[in-house]
């Protein structure tokens, strides 16, 4: 699918928009492999941006629904509290900081930080989506750029 993807510029925007929702790749792996497609670092880090978007608003709305509905059952509900408590865990460290916290939590371009720890903390943190959803889309931004200057460098972006 991804070699279909790739022969046009729209492909290969689909396929960084597409790159860029998974929970481990995210923005920091949505941009490389759109640069590394071909594209502009600019419009792989635009595409990169909203396809590491796409699933927050949806976390935030309903990841503690599914917690709860994985608590149901034996092993699901041990991988959800695992993840809960990874979301403690980065949460006690930003919890002082609040929205603020939040945005520097995605921001940081490291493993374990990004938007999907970002909703899991706001989540576990009871943040309400108006809270969360723009701090968090400032640290995918943040991270964004972050990620193309140290890769591609200031120039190459615009």
């Amino acid at each position: 699918m991804i070699a279909a993807l790739s022969t046009t510029f729209w492909g290969k925007i689909i396929a960084t928009v597409l790159t860029s929702m998974l929970p481990v790749a995210e923005l920091r792996g949505g941009l490389p492999f759109g640069v590394g497609l071909g594209l502009p670092v600019w419009a792989a880090l635009i595409a990169s941006i909203i396809g590491n978007m796409i699933p927050i608003p949806f976390l935030l709305l309903f990841l503690d629904r599914i917690f709860n509905w994985m608590r149901t059952f034996e092993k699901p509900g041990e991988w959800a509290r695992k993840l809960e408590e990874k979301g403690h865990l980065k949460g006690n460290k930003m919890t002082r900081y609040g929205a603020l916290g939040l945005m520097i939590l995605v921001a940081i371009p490291l493993p374990g930080t990004g938007a999907w720890t970002g909703a899991l903390v706001a989540t576990v943190l009871e943040m309400s989506f108006k809270k969360s959803i723009w701090p968090i889309f400032a640290g995918v931004c943040i991270a964004g750029l972050i990620v193309a200057v140290i890769t591609y460098g200031a120039v190459s972006i615009f």
